[in-house]
């Protein structure tokens, strides 16, 4: 055994006793305290910021993400008095519809459906293609990284799946370390998403602002307030630029210490991940096992893709932007995904391979995502938990005092950063503060520019803390789909999305100040 196992197993061993010390603590107190801490309002007071906020704290300090999670848990039940934390979190948190989708069609489906390409080829093959045709080197291996992030801008988990499957393989031959990798498929995932919305995005926070001040009477008219605001979403604006000229290396300078010794590594030594990583993504989706009668071509990989991308996007384009209807346009994700896989296999069948071989690739990546699955089900969980003990609106009611018309778009920015950080979720960010910050902003001063500033302050800044939080289901999407242990993907990344939520924060705040 070297020197850097017994580091390594020390280490994990040191994170694994932190967590248990806690959570025996955690135990203890609870019963003592349990259904006894009183409720103000919607929420308990200091007590709601607990659970994410221990979970976050210990992921970041042990390196041990289960352990963590599980620990924020617990410990919100003990606070809400849910001492059967299976009954009350668990069970409808992983039973619901949402969670279902995730775990069946993105999960399982983009799993199975990487698995099948270790059997055809078809990404190998898709990478050697794309390196002939458009890749001559790491930087322009970045850009494609780049440029699939903002090609497959439907949503944060879509955006992260299909990105990271596709060009993972070209960035792995040209040495690209999977912090590198994984910033760059995270960057332009929920950040595209608000920039080219040409999604589900404008409709889903149009419902949550219509008739909450007079610039949002109807719901067309919230939309194409979505529209008029992208401009002034300098989170989302200034994080797509960052990540093209990180691509491209030329940034002037690279902020965070373990994102440059990533960098260095990888083009040092080969080296994708660090030694003692814990990579998110098994061998299962990585191992080349393709039968010797087997010929492998670009219809393997742009068959599925093709599939996916043609049943998602272009119902959705006909009906919200042909037939005009932009109450409820058709957007078939889950479908998309279930007829990628089901293609994959035909085509494996249909140039001849055994359906034996085929359906082994396909479990075989299912099993790749498995610790995927269990760290998304209690990320979700503890969202249930953070909702319940009122986290979200303890971190509103805290801050919101804080009223200056030159400062309010920043610091509502700043709120809703911290919010989604600690919820792990945009959308969920965007439902509590929205439906607040809209009539807020308009009380302080009922000005239509003021107005768009506040709004695409909330649209970043909830970005930022859903790209950030290593409980976010984006976040956890992206590294596994890169192949990146989780936390350096966090640590690695929050630096970079610091600067940009910090150069955006600069902005609102001049705006405001010399034209409002």
């Amino acid at each position: 055994m070297t020197n850097t196992d017994t580091l390594s197993e020390s280490s994990i061993s040191k994170g694994n006793w932190i967590n248990l010390g806690i959570t025996l603590v955690v135990l203890v107190l609870g019963l003592i305290f349990a259904g006894d801490l009183p409720k103000q309002g919607e929420h308990y007071g200091f007590w709601s910021v607990l659970p994410p906020f221990v979970a976050i704290i210990l992921a970041f300090w042990t390196q041990e993400v289960i352990s963590s999670l599980f620990v924020g848990i617990t410990l919100g039940g003990f606070i809400s008095g849910n001492i059967n934390i299976v009954d009350a979190y668990l069970i409808p948190s992983i039973g619901t519809e949402d969670f279902a989708l995730i775990l069946l069609v993105y999960l399982w489906s983009l799993g199975g459906l990487i698995g099948i390409w270790t059997r055809t080829g078809g990404a190998e093959k898709f990478a050697a293609w794309a390196s002939e045709k458009i890749v001559r080197g790491k930087r322009s291996a970045k850009f494609f990284t780049w440029m699939m992030g903002l090609v497959f801008h439907q949503g944060g988990t879509i955006s992260t799946v299909l990105t990271g499957a596709t060009v993972r393989p070209i960035s792995d031959e040209y040495d690209v370390s999977h912090e590198e990798l994984s910033y760059m498929v995270d960057s332009t995932a929920s950040p595209a998403a608000t920039i080219i919305p040409f999604n589900v995005w404008p409709f889903y926070i149009a419902g949550l602002v219509v008739g909450t001040i007079p610039l949002f009477e109807t719901s067309q008219q919230a939309v194409n307030f979505f529209f008029q605001a992208v401009p002034f979403n300098f989170y989302g604006i200034i994080a797509l630029l960052m990540t093209l000229l990180f691509a491209w290396e030329l940034l002037p300078w690279i902020p965070g210490k373990k994102m440059r010794k990533a960098i260095s590594r990888a083009r040092e030594t080969g080296k994708l991940d660090r030694d003692d990583a814990d990579p998110m993504s098994s061998s299962e989706l990585t191992e080349m096992k393709i039968p010797d009668d087997y010929s492998s071509g670009l219809v393997d990989f742009f068959g599925p893709i093709g599939t996916l991308l043609g049943v998602a996007i272009i119902p959705y384009g006909y009906t919200a932007y042909i037939m005009g209807n932009t109450e409820d346009p058709t957007l078939l994700v889950a479908e998309a995904f279930v007829l990628a896989v089901l293609t994959g296999i035909f085509i494996a069948l249909s140039k001849g391979m055994e359906l034996k071989t085929v359906m082994e690739g396909f479990v075989d990546g299912c099993k790749g995502v498995t610790i995927g699955a269990i760290i998304l089900a209690l990320a979700v969980t503890l969202k249930g938990v953070a909702e319940s003990v009122g986290t979200a609106e303890f971190v509103v009611e805290l801050v919101g005092g804080a009223i200056t018309p030159v400062f309010l778009p920043a610091i509502l920015m700043g709120l809703c950063m911290i919010i989604a950080f600690a919820a792990g979720t945009s959308w969920g960010t965007y439902a509590v503060v929205f439906p607040v910050a809209m009539p807020l902003a308009w009380a302080v001063l009922p000005d239509e520019f003021f107005i768009t500033l506040c709004f695409g302050a909330v649209v970043g800044g909830s970005v930022f803390g859903d790209q950030c939080s290593p409980i976010s289901d984006t976040t956890i999407l992206s590294s596994l789909s890169t192949g990146c242990d989780l936390m350096d993907h966090v640590k690695t990344q929050i630096p970079l999305a610091l600067t940009a939520a910090g150069l955006g924060a600069v902005l609102y705040t001049l705006l405001v100040a010399l034209f409002v």
